[in-house]
């Protein structure tokens, strides 16, 4: 049985996608079989591997409505190993639609039951907020990886993203562990960079884990999404390739253990 693991904070602008993206296609250059859920209505992870969001009619949002189900919702991706559960701006409904269910909690779950055994890794991309869309994939997952900018407000958000986690597990008696906490847009050479990460590991101590692996601030990151590529396609040889391929063994030797 494969691990789902969902990539979540409620601050945007601290690299949930590209983490997504760049960490499933590492592990699909690695042997493994990975399958994106893309669940934010902004569908960045979609467009980010060149798929047309406004051509495509079989979504997650469908596939949750009972409209179609999650096999034919699911596509391959351009990358080998590499499959997605895309989203459109049809999903930014799923909130009222669910919300009508006595257990809208576990709608996700349920529809991912019927395929988790066939992949490795399936990894969730969220929206930056935390509603009925961040409870059902937590729910849904195994674990949680937290991307955190190396900046002081985002390690000011961080203990509200916790407290989410841990009522989350209280209340729907559905505990989600901290796969571990990532540092993004890190500049090694600045102090304000060293400082955070410093404090990340502090505020930790060994409740969590920090991956060894930083994100840096990096432009091809940034320019890949707009040619339908991830990073590692798009310039294998970038620093940001290099650094989630790192990433992707780091979490695969975690998982040996």
């Amino acid at each position: 049985m494969g691990e789902t693991i969902a990539v979540m904070n409620q601050k945007g602008g601290c690299g949930k996608t590209t983490t997504v993206v760049n960490l499933a296609t590492s592990l699909a250059a690695m042997g493994k079989a990975v399958l994106v859920v893309d669940m934010d209505p902004q569908a960045n992870a979609t467009t980010s591997f060149g798929i047309n969001k406004t051509e495509i009619k079989k979504t997650v949002y469908t596939a949750l409505v009972n409209e179609c189900s999650v096999q034919k919702a699911t596509i391959p991706t351009k990358i080998e190993n590499l499959f997605i559960l895309p989203s459109n701006i049809d999903l930014s409904g799923i909130e009222v639609e669910l919300s009508k269910e006595a257990n809208y909690h576990i709608a996700l779950k349920n529809l991912l039951e019927p395929i988790k055994g066939i992949f490795d890794y399936i990894i969730i991309d969220l929206p930056p907020s935390l509603g009925i869309i961040t409870i059902n994939s937590l729910i849904a997952a195994d674990s949680v990886l937290i991307p955190i900018q190396a900046e002081y407000f985002a390690l000011e958000g961080l203990a509200d993203l916790m407290n989410t986690i841990k009522l989350v597990e209280t209340r729907l008696r559905s505990p989600t562990p901290i796969k571990g906490i990532l540092l993004t847009l890190y500049d090694a050479r600045t102090r304000l960079g060293r400082e955070v990460y410093s404090e990340l590991k502090k505020y930790f101590k060994d409740k969590e884990y920090v991956f060894n692996t930083t994100i840096p601030r990096n432009i091809r990151l940034a320019e890949a999404p707009s040619y339908g590529k991830p990073c590692i396609v798009y310039d294998p040889q970038s620093k940001g390739s290099i650094a989630y391929l790192k990433l992707a063994k780091e979490l695969l030797e975690m998982d040996e253990k």
